[in-house]
């Protein structure tokens, strides 16, 4: 064979010439202070700039947390996906971001584990760092549950989706919104009663936004845990990570015993939060992906139990 020619080796030019040659310029002459105590603060300009705001911070922070859970694992790390906010007086211009994440890396420090107490006292934290008189915090993240193959027993890891959302106003105290995301298997109870044999079946999710209890004890119940049962054993069946032969079977036969529309779903997962005495309001709603059809099959329902009549 033909030994492989050997190149000529490109002669580039040195990197701080290449930076030059797209477009680096050397720095100017400095005439602001870089002493943080002589620095402008725009943002604590006091003055009438109209309106009160909602809200104002940072969304879309990325950071380790950990996660306590009563199915195994019962610790795991995860990615939360956080916001953070605090209102905003109409005299005030602005809010300093960087405090957002000084508070972040502070409870990160010290391990940050996502529990209501935790999150509780950050947003106590924060609305003093931030000399307002509320704040708020969300995180997102997936969460990680071993689930076992019904007949085969194999284990493999299902997640679901969670957002905690915990708000504080010093004048009326702490409110605690979570919802659950979790994937569904359902059949189809018209596609079972017209035809000869089988029905088709489809991927569906259950999201339930849910408003916690003001005494609500984390210790003792776990509500990630109460939310995901609440979803699958309303279902047709379960999904799982890991399916044999026999356990498919099963799964399969079990779903055609339990036929559900999506408005049977959220029925059924909103009668099961109606008797969870730790939720106050809820909302459930289903979208599943049809297996024969073009479109996505949804519906909804909202419940107040704090106005139930005695």
């Amino acid at each position: 064979m033909d030994k492989a020619k050997t190149l000529p080796k490109k002669q580039l030019p040195n990197k701080a010439q290449r930076h030059k040659l797209f477009g680096s310029v050397q720095p100017g002459p400095k005439t602001k202070p870089s002493e943080k105590s002589k620095m402008a603060d725009l943002q604590n300009t006091r003055e009438d700039f109209l309106f009160d705001l909602d809200s104002v911070g940072i969304s879309n922070v990325k950071h380790p947390i950990t996660v306590t859970s009563n199915l195994n694992p019962t610790v795991q790390t995860s990615i939360g996906t956080f916001k953070f906010s605090s209102s905003i007086a109409k005299e005030s211009k602005g809010t300093n971001m960087s405090r957002f994440t000084e508070q972040l890396q502070k409870y990160h420090q010290q391990g940050f584990t996502i529990d209501f107490k935790t999150l509780k006292t950050f947003t106590k934290d924060l609305a003093e760092r931030l000399d307002q008189k509320d704040a708020e915090i969300e995180v997102s993240f997936p969460w990680f549950f071993e689930r076992k193959g019904p007949q085969s027993e194999l284990s493999g890891m299902n997640h679901a989706d969670i957002t905690v959302n915990v708000s504080y106003d010093s004048d009326s105290g702490f409110s605690i919104n979570t919802s659950l995301a979790a994937l569904i298997t359902t059949l189809c109870p018209c596609s079972k009663e017209i035809s000869e044999y089988s029905a088709h079946n489809q991927r569906g999710q259950v999201t339930m936004r849910v408003s916690l209890a003001e005494d609500f004890d984390e210790d003792t119940t776990d509500w990630k845990e109460m939310l995901l049962e609440a979803a699958e054993s309303n279902a047709s069946a379960r999904l799982h990570p890991v399916l044999k032969r026999p356990d498919e079977k099963m799964v399969t036969e079990q779903a055609y015993e339990n036929p559900r529309f999506v408005e049977d779903i959220v029925r059924l997962v909103a009668a099961d939060l109606y008797e969870m005495p730790f939720v106050t309001k809820f909302n459930v709603q289903c979208r599943n992906e049809e297996s024969i059809h073009m479109h996505d099959a949804i519906a909804s329902v909202t419940y107040d139990k704090t106005q139930d009549q005695s």
